[in-house]
């Protein structure tokens, strides 16, 4: 069977499933079986429990269950939380400041938590109240909130970037290094809009008096708040980078950190513990579950030859290299408008990575292009998970079109960051060198 029509009825067969409501990792698993049963044969079950053993028996996704666990127990024990007063202690009177400030907290949140959905949710049920009542345009508390969120994405420590460089066969060391400046750049250029918008039209976000804090107050609790997770941090990325600690080895430091500092501070009891490893397990599953049913696929593709025919017909495209390559982001992103990112991970990786080593691209550049790729379809209509998000967590009167026009913007400033990596990959290596 020609390598096209077994990658169309494959694909073909997993829009019925999802179609039919099958979660997306069981249509992954159903598809598996099914091709490797018309191409192996009955005695395919011996490769398939092979490859789901081989997929979760690596070390380089022990760091995801203690990622979460670290970002679970900074939460659920409202240490995070506290930074968010401090923060906006040093915005003063910045325009837009409120929008600023849900940008600022994401980025912070988005390195002790790595949850896209968990910033967004709890920003925006924080922010929006507050901002509502000082007269906000929805644009700019929705907006902000939204892209805010998304940076969990890519600032490390970042859950899905483990699951992307175990896919992928990618360092995930330096993928977490690589992901540093390209994250501060997106958080840079939203930060940028939103101020300079709010500067044009003050209508936006109206100007309000601020009470004024002693400087000395505002260092100490700086000292107070921010001192200890800017440690859980450096735990977790700094050891990374100086080369003092493996990922799992900073994953396992970062969640002992959180646990210690929350019972430091008085705020470490049962309900705490129950709720974090409640949650730790719930997300860990179902990232093992899709990192699972991925590695099968890979096998499916390998085994018959379709793998090896779309990397023939990449490479002899009447187009450069560089001309590809956006072509494969620009499948990432037309694919993020319907659906979540793992399963574009899933989708995606197996077919891509040969062409990526066959092209010659380095592999940690293509891989923040794609993870910063994947960032911004958490915020494109109409099935952008961010946006369901943050409905969820607003007043009725917001509608879904406020959401969408909302995020517009938000989307072309992550358009523009994919942009500069494209154009200077060395931003992508800059550390990792």
């Amino acid at each position: 069977m020609a390598w096209w029509l077994i990658i169309i009825l494959f694909f073909g067969g997993l829009l019925l499933a999802f179609f039919a409501s099958i979660p997306i990792a069981f249509a992954f698993f159903l598809m598996d079986i099914i091709a490797m049963y018309f191409v192996m044969g009955a005695s395919f079950t011996g490769t398939f429990v092979g490859s789901i053993l081989d997929s979760l028996a690596k070390f380089t996704l022990v760091p995801v269950p203690l990622f979460v666990l670290m970002g679970e127990f900074l939460f659920q024990s409202g240490l995070a939380l506290k930074a968010i007063d401090v923060i906006e202690k040093w915005l003063g009177k910045l325009p837009g400041r409120l929008s600023v400030l849900s940008i600022v907290s994401g980025a912070l949140f988005a390195s002790l938590s790595g949850s896209t959905l968990a910033n967004t949710a709890m920003l925006g049920s924080l922010l929006t109240p507050e901002m509502r009542r000082r007269n906000y345009h929805k644009s700019m508390i929705i907006g902000p909130i939204t892209a805010s969120g998304s940076l969990a994405m890519m600032i490390p420590p970042s859950s899905l970037t483990v699951v992307f460089g175990s896919l992928a066969g990618i360092s995930v060391g330096d993928l977490l290094i690589a992901g540093i400046l390209p994250g501060l750049l997106t958080a840079f250029l939203y930060i940028t809009y939103t101020v300079g918008r709010c500067w044009l039209n003050k209508d936006l976000a109206p100007v309000y008096d601020v009470e004024k804090s002693n400087f000395k107050e505002i260092i100490v609790d700086t000292i107070k708040d921010v001192l200890p997770l800017v440690i859980i941090i450096f735990l977790t990325v700094g050891v990374i980078f100086f080369g003092l600690a493996t990922p799992t080895e900073a994953a396992a430091l970062g969640a002992l950190g959180s646990i210690i500092l929350s019972w430091l501070l008085g705020k470490f009891n049962m309900d705490v513990v129950k709720k974090s490893l409640s949650g730790s397990v719930k997300v860990t599953s179902m990232i093992l579950i899709i990192v699972a049913a991925s590695s099968a696929f890979s096998q499916v593709l390998a085994f018959t030859g379709a793998t090896r025919g779309l990397t023939h017909f990449a490479i002899n495209l009447p187009f450069s290299p560089f001309w590809i390559l956006v072509g494969m982001l620009g499948v990432v992103f037309f694919l993020g408008m319907f659906i979540e990112q793992v399963s574009i991970m899933m989708i995606t990786l197996p077919i891509f990575m040969p062409i990526v080593k066959t092209l010659h691209f380095t592999p940690v550049w293509f891989g923040i292009l794609m993870l910063l790729t994947l960032e911004i379809s958490l915020l494109t209509p109409p099935v952008g998970l961010l946006l369901y998000t943050i409905k969820g967590v607003t007043p009725d009167d917001i509608t879904m079109k406020d959401i969408w026009i909302a995020a517009i913007p938000y989307v072309i400033c992550g358009l523009v960051s994919v942009f500069i990596i494209l154009n200077f990959p060395q931003i992508t290596t800059a550390l990792i060198n």
